[in-house]
């Protein structure tokens, strides 16, 4: 589900909804455009990486459920929704591991430029953004935005990223620290 707000907040609300959600429903992301020439960034468990033009989600009510964004196969997820300029350097950063597995030895990492994953229609299933390992079958972190992109550790200390991998499905390589959180440059 993805949904455009039109901005026609009342000045004399403390609070409102802007979008009704179904039960089961959650919100993964939400973000500002600066200039609605952003494309929009889907990123799912199963390795799935969906990128269109903000443009083709028309604005709706507050009171509105919002539109299809994204086909998920069975048992998969949204783990990640970002919007990003199409025009600036941006990165993806995808990490997988295991189903079930408390052990975060086996992860995996990936850094790969935005630019080498196509547009693609809204609501259609995307192309793979990490090829897994023998043993691997979800992703566990995902992220994609503007360079220069810079993560911490759950304590708040820096993490190293890979170096970017140019292949778009490509496999990814030992996790070099447990990353918590990532974050680029404004838009």
């Amino acid at each position: 589900m993805v949904k455009r707000v039109v901005p026609d907040y009342p000045a004399n609300k403390d609070e409102l909804e802007v979008i009704t959600l179904k039960d089961g429903d959650r919100i993964v992301g939400a973000t500002e455009l600066r200039t609605g020439e952003e494309d929009l960034v889907f990123i799912t468990s199963d390795a799935q990486l969906l990128r269109y033009p903000a443009g083709s989600v028309r604005p709706q009510g507050r009171a509105a459920g919002g539109m299809a964004g994204v086909k998920l196969t069975a048992g998969a997820e949204v783990l990640s929704f970002t919007a990003v300029d199409p025009a600036a350097d941006a990165i993806v950063f995808t990490v997988a591991g295991s189903h079930g597995t408390l052990d975060d030895s086996v992860l995996t990492s990936k850094l790969t430029p935005f630019d080498q994953y196509p547009r693609k229609g809204r609501a259609t299933g995307g192309v793979r953004c990490q090829r897994f390992l023998k043993g691997e079958d979800v992703l566990v972190f995902a992220w994609a935005g503007a360079t220069p992109a810079r993560a911490a550790q759950k304590n708040g200390t820096p993490a190293k990223l890979p170096e970017p991998d140019p292949r778009r499905d490509g496999s990814g390589t030992p996790l070099l620290e447990p990353v918590a959180v990532i974050a680029g440059a404004p838009l």
